[in-house]
């Protein structure tokens, strides 16, 4: 059951005009990104041919694309999760859900896998933009898988996040408008508190704090690293906002 909401919810996307527009956008912001770099990496080369071991294409291109796009998902997200459950609440749909015999959390996880699904076909476009100049240019592999790897766990932590403020009322547009708010006041306040314990010597508690900030997770899969500590939080983060939406679900169906 949880497989069938998804392909709705995958189906409703690509049905979705919002969700084209949205993507041609991002395509655009992205594509116009890379190409930048590329041209400065294609003008530095008279640089780095000097170098004993210079930056490849990965390091000056790849990467500050994947950066460019993650800090686009923080604004393109929201807007596509906004109508995930409170559009169902709104237009009077999710009470045939709630009646259907699945329960709470199959319905949760097959939304959340449909939406990242449709955002894993995002990461997979942006990813073909570096990989198109593996004809003519020696790529980093390793980097680049890295990089994908942590834009989708980024991407499916911002998915988490969203979902549940989604939960929490019928008007999408409040829905998009409180899950970016929620992102942008993890981050800061992640970076924030991090940077106050650290300060106070605090290591563990610093080290805790950073389960809050998405952006602080993905920062070690742009250096290449598979950093187990920055998964870990990752993981954490999405089940605990998986959790709390189907929590405030079953509160709803409680209640009537």
């Amino acid at each position: 059951m949880i497989f069938t909401i998804a392909g709705k919810e995958l189906r409703a996307l690509f049905a979705s005009p919002l969700a084209w527009v949205m993507l041609t956008v991002m395509q655009i912001i992205v594509g116009y990104i890379f190409l930048r770099r590329l041209d400065d990496f294609l003008q530095l080369q008279p640089q780095l041919v000097q170098m004993a071991n210079p930056p490849g294409a990965t390091e000056l291109v790849a990467a500050p694309t994947f950066s460019t796009t993650a800090a686009v998902l923080l604004f393109l997200v929201p807007i596509l999760a906004m109508r995930l459950i409170a559009e169902e609440r709104r237009n009077q749909t999710m009470v045939l859900l709630i009646s259907a015999p699945v329960s709470m959390t199959e319905i949760v996880l097959g939304k959340f896998l449909g939406m990242v699904t449709f955002l894993l076909a995002i990461i997979a476009l942006v990813a073909l933009m570096p990989l198109s100049l593996a004809v003519g240019t020696r790529l980093d592999y390793g980097l680049l898988a890295s990089l994908v790897a942590g834009l989708a766990l980024l991407a499916a932590s911002f998915a988490a996040v969203s979902l549940f403020v989604s939960c929490l009322t019928v008007h999408p547009v409040a829905a998009a408008i409180g899950a970016f708010a929620a992102l942008l006041g993890m981050i800061l306040a992640g970076e924030a508190a991090g940077e106050g314990l650290r300060a106070r010597g605090w290591a563990v508690a610093a080290s805790l704090a950073q389960v809050l900030s998405p952006i602080k997770n993905f920062e070690p899969f742009g250096k290449g690293l598979l950093d187990s500590y920055a998964i870990a939080c990752s993981v954490l983060l999405i089940v605990a906002f998986l959790t709390l939406a189907i929590r405030q679900l079953d509160a709803k169906r409680w209640r009537g």
